[in-house]
């Protein structure tokens, strides 16, 4: 049952805009590297004085995406997946096929990671493309370093742990608050608030729209002393059990 839930929800986000958010905001940054490179001529070679080009040219990249263009991705695409049946009135309908309200709750929220990975992919793959054409065409050569497949994997996996509490407190406003302008302002005024406080306030750690930013610009030991990582999977933990209990307990759904 819960396959066919997954399914039929992924179903509703083809040819969508949300789709269409993950594939440009995934390819947007790497490919306005892409063409700054080849423009100027210029490679990854050219962070040879670092300990590795790739890693250099990697965080060089994501700086860009994390910080702000991220957390706003997860904000658009969260709400307008999950609050397709608003849009289209269709609750009562979805609400009358053989679903438990637990299927439907578990198959939208897979969906969105589904989603989050298409993003992540769309990033990794047009990035090594923007590092690896200009080194083809311009040197002939990838650079003279072994690609750190263990650091790009893990630091990929931490990335995507950041956005774990964004996901799930959007999931939770967007299923709650009908009004899809509701949960957009309120993602967009935590995400403000803590790029705000990030750098400024020793307790920005505390907000959870702050951890992509944190991770990229914040120390790495004040970042292990506070345990960063715990805190992403506890507020995550909270948001979506909040969230679950919210929807399956409300009385006019839709």
């Amino acid at each position: 049952m819960i396959l066919q839930s997954i399914k039929s929800e992924w179903l509703k986000t083809k040819h969508s805009i949300a789709t269409w958010l993950c594939l440009i905001g995934g390819t947007f940054i790497p490919l306005i590297f892409l063409i700054g490179m080849l423009k100027d001529h210029r490679t990854i070679d050219m962070y040879q004085g670092e300990l590795n080009a790739w890693t250099y040219y990697f965080f060089q990249v994501w700086q860009y995406m994390q910080v702000f263009l991220l957390p706003m991705g997860l904000i658009l695409a969260t709400s307008l997946i999950t609050q397709v049946e608003y849009r289209n009135n269709t609750w009562k309908t979805v609400h009358t096929t053989p679903q438990s309200y637990t299927a439907i709750f578990v198959a939208k929220f897979i969906v969105l990671l589904g989603m989050t990975g298409l993003f992540f992919l769309y990033f990794n793959a047009t990035w090594y493309l923007s590092a690896a054409i200009p080194s083809l065409i311009f040197a002939g050569h990838f650079p003279p370093v072994d690609f750190p497949w263990n650091q790009f994997l893990t630091s990929n996996g931490k990335i995507l742990l950041t956005c774990l509490p964004v996901l799930a407190l959007q999931f939770l406003l967007s299923l709650h608050f009908k009004n899809f302008l509701v949960s957009i302002g309120i993602g967009l005024l935590l995400v403000v608030g803590s790029l705000i406080l990030t750098g400024q306030w020793e307790y920005a750690y505390t907000i959870p729209y702050s951890y992509p930013a944190l991770t990229m610009m914040g120390d790495a030991a004040q970042l292990e002393k506070i345990h960063i990582y715990a805190w992403c999977l506890g507020y995550f933990i909270v948001f979506l059990t909040f969230g679950y209990v919210l929807y399956v307990t409300r009385k006019a759904k839709g």
